[in-house]
């Protein structure tokens, strides 16, 4: 066994680790502004949020009240009317997007999954966990799905139901899939069995808050959607939220004795903390908070394509983006910065951490 003093100088190492590491986070969508000391009491205690949000269970330490509020709230920005409404904070955006294909493949059996190359990696694995049909879709250069090539796949499988993974900001370059065309295009072949999920891990936080957004939400066309919580909100454990119909989930609901709920989520045993850390940063920045970090970050990520370009750095990003895409520099400036690469570009992220100075720092790296 190791002595208490070995153990202290591990964590003090740890700790020095990822306060150095903190100021060079700039490549992935992790916001590391927030202050969740108040919280720190409840670490005492092992709170768990088994089973379904809406339905009381016999755990009564849970945050399932916090929970329904976060559900709430997201709802009303995804244009979801409350009362038709359910959801539940999941461990992040891979299990968010698991779950909204999970109930469309419940849904449509015999569907086929149509996703893009650019849609988020997690996408292949839960199509071989599910088992789903599926066919990748080509993107455009800028990230977005080719529309055209989806018309035509979609023709030639016509005779089957659609299941359409929608990308609200892809991963590398923060692109957003139009709903709206895409709904237009299974409405022109006639096909009615058609479901929609909208992987908007990080523009979910986005698009809600900005003035000329592109479509998105419940109205436009989603079934479901799934949101990350440590991406724009910030938190120091992976969550996120999983938002869909009630009437769909009812579908798969079903009772479980051993803790006197309804068994609808993915997970037994889900983590309390994170539901109790979503709710509290929504409850102290409030909607009018976020809509300004939001904006301050959309400014920052103006300034770092500014910043690039004059610097001879070709940069350049989509529409209400965080994302800011330039050539991928050397490896030690990749790693340094933690820039995240794919090929021959690399990006960072304006996070709300991220300072029109950090911005200058790392342009004048990759000089």
């Amino acid at each position: 066994m190791q002595t208490s003093t070995r153990i202290q100088e591990q964590l003090d190492d740890l700790l020095r680790q990822f306060a150095e590491l903190r100021e060079r986070s700039t490549g992935y969508p992790c916001n590391l502004d927030f202050d969740y000391s108040a919280l720190i009491p409840f670490l005492s205690y092992c709170p768990n949020n088994v089973g379904d949000p809406f339905y009381d269970s016999n755990f009564q330490s849970n945050t399932h009240a916090m929970e329904r509020e976060v559900i709430g709230t997201f709802a009303d920005l995804m244009h979801l009317p409350r009362a038709e409404a359910w959801g539940y904070v999941t461990s992040g955006g891979t299990e968010g997007n698991m779950y909204g294909i999970y109930l469309a493949r419940e849904i449509f059996p015999e569907g086929v999954v149509y996703f893009s190359e650019d849609t988020h990696y997690s996408a292949v694995k839960i199509l071989r966990v599910l088992k789903a049909r599926n066919i990748m879709i080509k993107s455009q250069e800028n990230g977005e799905i080719d529309y055209d090539d989806l018309r035509e796949t979609i023709r030639i499988n016509r005779d089957v139901p659609v299941i359409v993974m929608a990308n609200i900001g892809t991963t590398m370059t923060g692109a957003v899939d139009n709903v709206n065309k895409v709904r237009e295009i299974v409405d022109d072949q006639a096909i009615s069995q058609v479901y929609i999920h909208a992987d908007a891990a990080l523009s979910g936080m986005i698009l809600p808050f900005v003035d000329d957004p592109q479509p998105f939400g419940f109205d436009v066309g989603f079934d479901s959607v799934s949101i990350s919580g440590h991406k724009m909100i910030g938190s120091p454990i992976p969550c996120g939220i999983a938002l869909t119909r009630k009437e769909f989930v009812a579908r798969i609901a079903r009772s479980i004795e051993y803790v006197g709920v309804m068994d609808t989520t993915l997970a037994g045993s889900r983590n309390a903390l994170s539901a109790l850390i979503m709710w509290y940063a929504l409850q102290k920045h409030g909607l009018d908070g976020y809509r300004s970090i939001v904006n301050e970050s959309l400014e920052v990520a103006a300034y770092a394509v500014d910043r690039f370009n004059e610097c001879g750095i070709p940069a350049w990003r989509n529409k209400n983006s965080v994302t800011v895409v330039f050539p991928k520099p050397a490896p030690d400036i990749v790693r340094k910065w933690q820039l995240a690469p794919y090929g021959d570009i690399a990006h960072l992220i304006t996070m709300p951490h991220i300072t029109r100075e950090k911005v200058d720092q790392v342009v004048a790296d990759c000089l």
